[in-house]
């Protein structure tokens, strides 16, 4: 080492040069221990040991390799593992991801028919447990993570292998295997381009990485175009760019909510800048982040970005760009620009709402489900801080005791406080053990599967709760939601209910507040809040009764304290049929047509006829006929005649009964003139018909 970089134009000279000589405690254990090699010092020999006996296959000649990258991988992955890192197709993860692959196809060479490096991992937490307790607490964790990934990698590698012998059948040693055919195994069997290099080296035949380079950038051309094809993607480019440019943002936020990160860009009005100032509204990228971007219905996090110079506050967290964190900030304090380092702290109150309304969406799915039917299934969601909203599939409303039942099941695995666990697994894996693939969510080769809960109940009794495959945040244990009421039920469209609902503070709060209500409607009733439902019932049974005797008075004071037949003044001879029309106020709409059935029942024969004129001007209209004249007078037709003359159309009903409306009120007494009318005219036409 002999400068210091100031900038990238600019060196300085260090006061002291010196020589890195990669003495680390490998190769200082080899010169204690008078080794010429690394791999004969104890750190590797109990390893290798642990490795030929469970291969059954000595460390000599050709094999001796394979054993020692299977002793040197396992040893970086326990270590990477242990300290959080867990294999995915992005950011370090994926450097864990290769790392172990590697190791588990030199098992593969080795015979191993059954995934091996998981059965070392005792023979070194022996050897460096003691120096490096991390090992033995996250045991469980790398044991489990390695037990899966070889498995999964095991089905990739014989896919892999069948297809590139397929391939390579007619190439022989110092022959290349072509580019597109690397990029097809790569691209669409997920077979990484090291592994066939690997696979064909023993051939002695290579890949022309070229043309495989060649074709990783066709498809990253062809998707870049496929992508911003149109609508308000188009306008959004700029973050697949970036996506290409910067790679994907790596996510921290499922163990921390304070991390740090480097400013990889800046966005303002849709374009890439290098600075922004105090009062600025901007976009920020980072290499990494603890803010949840928002995505499977939790709404992104809310924070605080701090560097040397600047503070900014994040407000909203989307994902863009098919792997970037976009973190919506305001510049409060200074000048923040793209390299600088960045202290990055999540609103913990907030991600713990958050979180607490996740884990009880997926406990009110379960239950749902348990209730309902297993046809019941996620449709949407909204997790927001302060309440929960998520949509699932059911023909019909629920009932207010199906509603509880949900409400109690969703409680009762509440209070179990069990821990909420997570694991890494191939979506076929997952759902084949029964997790749950939630509508909307876009799922990669690899999943997270969230668990939490023992069954109480049924067939779920003894068994894992609810198990759901889920990229959001989640409680660490189930008690940490509190509780969970429901709020609100309804629907949004064809088959699909919508349910509302509150968890820890927020339910409490909601209670309270219902509580103090019916305190005070105890207080106004003057019983004790027990008594209050039954205090209620007598009042509405005693209101009903009143209702009618009011109803009843109603009519005859329409009537002018006769009874429905009217006066002998009041009802008309048309051509040997009685007619008995009136215009009445203060007479709902709907007990028209029993003063219509009163007025037949007086009649005996003949057609009646009713005009309600309500308060704001607007009328309705009953025609009864009765039984002895429906052949030859019909009720629909005549009050057709009266909707009309009071400015409707239509109306409807049967031959002796029928209703319409219009908006003239005014017009009461011709309409009813008219329906008399309308039945002259018929009698008439039925006389000359006659003759």
């Amino acid at each position: 080492m002999q400068y210091e970089q100031v900038t990238k134009e600019e060196r300085v000279d260090l006061p002291r040069p010196s020589i890195d000589t990669g003495m680390g405690l490998e190769r200082v254990a080899a010169l204690l221990q008078g080794k010429h090699d690394n791999y004969d010092i104890d750190l590797f020999r109990a390893l290798i040991a642990a490795s030929e006996e469970a291969t059954g296959v000595k460390a000599e000649g050709d094999r001796r390799a394979s054993h020692r990258v299977i002793a040197d991988h396992l040893r970086a992955s326990a270590f990477l593992i242990a300290d959080g890192v867990l294999p995915s197709n992005e950011g370090r993860g994926y450097v864990l991801r290769r790392i172990m692959r590697r190791a588990m196809r030199h098992a593969q060479l080795l015979g191993a028919r059954d995934p091996l490096m998981w059965r070392l991992l005792p023979a070194l937490i022996g050897q460096m447990g003691r120096a490096y307790p991390e090992l033995i607490r996250a045991e469980s964790l790398i044991s489990e993570t390695l037990k899966l990934e070889e498995t999964r990698f095991r089905k990739t590698l014989e896919r892999g292998l069948g297809l590139l012998s397929d391939a390579t059948t007619d190439l022989v040693e110092g022959d290349q295997l072509n580019g597109d055919t690397a990029f097809k195994l790569y691209d669409t069997f997920g077979f990484p381009l090291d592994l066939t290099q690997d696979a064909l080296r023993a051939r002695g035949i290579g890949v022309d990485t070229e043309a495989f380079t060649a074709a990783m950038q066709r498809q990253k051309a062809e998707a870049r175009a496929s992508w911003s094809g149109s609508g308000d993607k188009a306008t959004e480019t700029i973050w697949y760019e970036l996506k290409e440019k910067l790679g994907a943002t790596e996510f921290l936020g499922y163990d921390t909510e304070t991390a740090e990160g480097v400013v990889q860009a800046i966005v303002a009005d849709g374009k890439a800048i290098e600075t922004a100032s105090k009062g600025d509204t901007v976009q920020l990228v980072l290499n990494q982040t603890p803010f949840y971007g928002e995505s499977g219905g939790q709404m992104g996090d809310t924070g605080i970005i701090s560097t040397d110079h600047a503070k900014l506050t994040v407000t909203d967290v989307q994902k863009r760009g098919e792997g970037l964190f976009v973190h919506s900030c305001v510049v409060d304090e200074g000048t923040v620009k793209v390299g600088d380092a960045a202290a990055l702290n999540v609103d913990h109150a907030r991600r713990s709402r958050l979180r607490a309304n996740h884990s009880a969406t997926h406990l009110l799915h379960e239950a749902l489900r348990e209730v309902l039917g297993t046809h019941v299934a996620q449709k949407g969601s909204l997790v927001a801080p302060e309440r929960l909203r998520f949509d699932v599939s059911h023909p019909k409303p629920m009932s207010a005791e199906e509603l509880k039942i949900v409400e109690d099941m969703a409680n009762e695995i509440i209070v179990q406080n069990s821990p909420v666990t997570t694991r890494l697994m191939s979506v076929d894996d997952a759902i084949a053990e029964g997790a749950m693939a939630l509508f909307g969510e876009k799922y990669g080769d690899e999943v997270r599967v969230v668990s939490m809960g023992q069954g109480i109940h049924g067939a779920k009794a003894n068994r894992p709760y609810s198990v759901e495959l889920c990229g959001g945040t989640h409680v660490g244990a189930t008690g940490e939601i509190g509780l969970v009421r429901i709020v609100g039920e309804s629907a949004v469209g064809a088959g699909v209910r919508r349910l509302e609902a509150l968890t820890g503070v927020s339910a409490l709060a909601y209670l309270n507040e219902q509580d103090e209500r019916v305190k005070t409607l105890a207080t106004t009733l003057k019983v004790q809040p027990a008594d209050v439902l039954t205090r209620v019932e007598a009042l509405m049974d005693e209101r009903r009764k009143l209702e009618r005797e009011l109803n009843e008075a109603k009519k005859k004071l329409a009537l002018g304290g006769g009874d429905a037949g009217g006066s002998a003044d009041q009802v008309q001879d048309i051509g040997g049929v009685k007619f008995l029309g009136k215009v009445v106020t203060g007479v709902e709409p709907k007990d028209l047509k029993s003063l219509a059935d009163d007025g037949k029942t007086s009649l005996g024969s003949g057609v009646v006829t009713f005009v309600g004129v309500s308060e704001d001007g607007k009328a309705s209209a009953v025609v009864a006929v009765t039984d002895d004249l429906t052949s030859r007078f019909s009720a629909v037709d005549l009050v057709r005649i009266a909707s009309a003359a009071l400015g409707g159309k239509g109306g409807g009903g049967r031959a002796d009964m029928a209703q319409a409306g219009g908006p003239d009120g005014a017009k009461a007494t011709e309409a009813i003139e008219a329906v008399g009318a309308g039945a002259g005219r018929i009698i008439r036409f039925r006389l000359m018909a006659y003759h």
